[in-house]
């Protein structure tokens, strides 16, 4: 069995917001299965502290925590792993400072990218944006579902998608060979995280013969 699952994976958005801490939980009731805290602009020390108290109540649900392009924060607080970009640390920089369990993510949003690290220094990547989104502004171009299978099918790794997923998108991503998908929206601007959660989950599930067809 893997050690990490990301067939319903929550991206938050800045931890200073209120009620972030208990929507994610609530999230994870309704049936995420990872979580990725990040949060571009708060100081480390804010992001550190967020975390720990986050990790605490995560790890009973056996859910992991990893931190977006903060390694050192990650090895400070002993999270599960980290989601690094591709103008980041490198995997292999991660990986050494993280140790050989860390879960490592890394986002592709082109085929030269797969060609910028070594697939032993990485767990899975992160594949999109498939459509705009409004929670990444300087994302690159959507790659539609096309564009997502293309580069499923060009790595030996698992892959989630990110970028503008709902529901609706469940049988088309799973159809183009992802593992998962990676809401940030879908869930936390809905205001019934665990319902929300919820229905992602469903979507999800339900699309597992529909895509075999």
């Amino acid at each position: 069995m893997s050690r990490f699952d990301l067939s319903l994976y929550l991206v938050t958005d800045e931890v200073r917001r209120p009620g972030l801490e208990d929507d994610v939980i609530a999230a994870v009731r309704g049936g995420v299965s990872l979580v990725q805290l990040r949060d571009k602009t708060a100081p480390h020390a804010v992001v550190a502290d967020f975390a720990r108290r986050l990790k605490a109540r995560l790890d009973p649900l056996r859910v992991p925590l990893l931190l977006n392009d903060r390694v050192e924060v990650a090895r400070m607080i002993g999270a599960a792993g980290v989601h690094i970009g591709t103008r980041d640390m490198t995997p292999a920089e991660a990986r050494q400072m993280l140790g050989p369990n860390a879960i490592i993510g890394v986002s592709v949003s082109e085929a030269a990218h797969l060609t910028r690290f070594d697939a032993k220094d990485v767990d899975y990547i992160g594949v999109g944006p498939v459509h705009p989104t409004r929670t990444k502004p300087d994302h690159a171009a959507p790659i539609g579902y096309s564009g997502l299978a293309q580069l499923c099918a060009a790595s030996e790794l698992p892959a989630v998608a990110i970028g503008g997923l709902t529901c609706s998108d469940a049988v088309g991503v799973r159809k183009a060979g992802a593992a998962g998908m990676a809401v940030v929206s879908a869930i936390l601007s809905d205001g019934d995280a665990e319902d929300a959660a919820r229905r992602l989950r469903r979507a999800w599930d339900d699309t597992a013969i529909l895509a075999a067809e």
